[in-house]
């Protein structure tokens, strides 16, 4: 099988497409046949050894699969040959086939097709966790969206608008924010030629938003938390700009406000039957056509650099997915 390696910590261009053996299931474990990928930040900081995680080298970047039981290893039950699943992985989805943990797969509905679900979980899981377990966001509520056309950005402006706020998208370009006006945005703002802080306070009549979801940080972090609602809750979701930044903690005290860590990874392994609820509430939504996966690319495992790239430098538009044996 053919597989993306991280054979040496560095960017994008230093990984390798080569062929390994094909994985068998250990005791716990089933076989995927890998139809769809998708590619996530954590990817990007991955094979930089900047993640929480650091697997063994060499691996395969990865942490999300679509695809087909080929295998089930002893002591499995409830996953048969030829069922369709989404597979939480961690790393090692770049490839054409994965050996993982029975308890790391769901079902794929007969309704999502293999690249919708390899663009849907960790995002819409992340987004959903946060504004649900963390926030507790509330009908009527205001939710402001920094990286709003992002893969998890996105996800929360579409579960923003499904639990009844009103949410503002904060992106950097027109094209961007015109995305998010698709996905159900009410107002937009491009914080690269508009003062985020003083805008949202327009936007607001003075208030501030109830709910600050950050998956950025860097600059506009600060910013963000100043334009916070008394009692308000900044949701720390990770740095794609790069920096993470350094919070004058008396603007907590100001405003009253909680700021909030949200790790999703760790919150499913340590609260699983919560986990497996969100995830089922989530099922219930996309079938009801309330959630809408953008996914703005696919790529072969050949051009996994260009989609980790793209990622890097956010050009990304919701999601990009690896498709393995395309084109």
């Amino acid at each position: 099988m053919k597989a993306v390696l991280c054979k040496a910590y560095g960017p994008p261009d230093s990984l390798v497409v080569e062929e390994l053996p094909s994985p068998t299931a250990a005791r716990g474990e089933v076989v995927l046949a890998v139809r769809a990928c998708g590619v996530n930040f954590p990817d990007v900081l991955i094979i930089q050894n900047k993640y929480q995680f650091r697997p063994p080298l060499p691996f395969a970047p990865g942490g999300e699969v679509a695809g087909v039981v080929t295998a089930v290893g002893e002591g499995v039950s409830g996953i048969a040959v030829g069922d369709r699943v989404i597979g939480s992985t961690g790393w090692g989805g770049f490839a054409e086939e994965l050996a993982l943990d029975a308890g790391r797969v769901i079902p794929i509905p007969d309704e999502m097709d293999f690249v919708t679900a390899a663009a849907f979980l960790l995002t819409y899981g992340t987004s959903h966790h946060a504004l649900k377990d963390r926030a507790h966001l509330e009908e009527g509520e205001t939710l402001l969206v920094l990286g709003a056309a992002g893969g998890v950005g996105l996800a929360a402006v579409e579960l923003g608008k499904v639990m009844g706020a009103r949410v503002i998208a904060a992106a950097s370009t027109a094209e961007k924010l015109a995305v998010c006006r698709e996905h159900g945005a009410d107002e937009v703002i491009n914080y690269t030629s508009e003062d985020l802080k003083e805008r949202v306070k327009q936007l607001t009549a003075g208030e501030g938003a109830d709910v600050i979801y950050d998956p950025v940080g860097g600059a506009y972090a600060e910013m963000a938390l100043r334009a916070t609602a008394w009692n308000g809750r900044f949701l720390v979701i990770g740095f794609a700009a790069g920096e993470i930044p350094k919070i004058p903690l008396n603007l907590a005290l100001l405003k009253g406000c909680q700021i909030v860590g949200v790790f999703w990874g760790a919150f499913t392994a340590r609260e699983p039957a919560q986990h497996r609820a969100n995830v089922a509430e989530l099922m219930a939504w996309y079938r009801a056509g309330k959630l809408k996966p953008h996914v703005s690319a696919t790529y072969p495992l050949e051009r996994a650099a260009k989609a980790l790239n793209d990622m890097a430098e956010r050009r990304v538009m919701g999601k990009v997915v690896l498709v393995p044996n395309r084109g």
